[in-house]
């Protein structure tokens, strides 16, 4: 039995190294979000621009969209700022900001200074539909069907790379439709 009980730190270490193994072929970069393939969260918000007004999720429903995560705070999204601007003028999808826990002020001058991507912007002050959405922090990216239905999250800078990535998603659904 004394014999037995020596082999368990090597048992241990097996189990162990098996763990790490299979750590190393996760990429830190793919979260996965329960939100995939369900419909785009219910809400009630003001735009940046207009407080006084509402906007809700039928005011995008009917197209493809873009729905990207942003705030003045966070130095990824001024980086990806430019490709987004880029991507609107294409005129290929339209983009609706999320400006997450922000100050309405300082977004404001930012869009004005950096230029405005966004068809509008929702302002989540306090971040709740940040939350059912599952944000994990800015920048994030979610493409939406025509139905208002998440099919792709992309957390991070949305580089040239990863939008020609998206582009393949959205062809594909044009060649689905005809």
């Amino acid at each position: 039995m004394s014999r037995l009980l020596l082999f368990i730190p090597l048992l241990l270490f097996f189990v162990l190294a098996a763990f790490l193994w299979k750590g190393l072929s996760i990429d830190p970069r793919e979260l996965p979000s329960a939100l995939l393939d369900k419909p785009f969260p219910e809400f009630s918000l003001s735009p940046l621009r207009e407080p006084e007004q509402i906007v809700t999720t039928k005011d995008f429903i009917g197209q493809p969209v873009l729905v990207n995560v942003w705030a003045t705070w966070c130095p990824s999204c001024r980086q990806e700022h430019e490709q987004l601007v880029a991507i609107s003028q294409s005129e290929e999808i339209p983009i609706i900001g999320l400006n997450y826990k922000d100050e309405r002020e300082l977004a404001l001058n930012w869009l004005q200074q950096l230029g405005n991507p966004y068809q509008f912007n929702i302002y989540d002050v306090d971040g709740m539909l940040g939350l059912d959405l599952g944000v994990y922090g800015a920048p994030e990216t979610y493409l939406l069907d025509a139905q208002g239905i998440i099919r792709y999250r992309h957390v991070g800078v949305l580089t040239a790379q990863a939008w020609q990535d998206l582009k393949v998603i959205i062809k594909g659904w044009d060649s689905v439709k005809n």
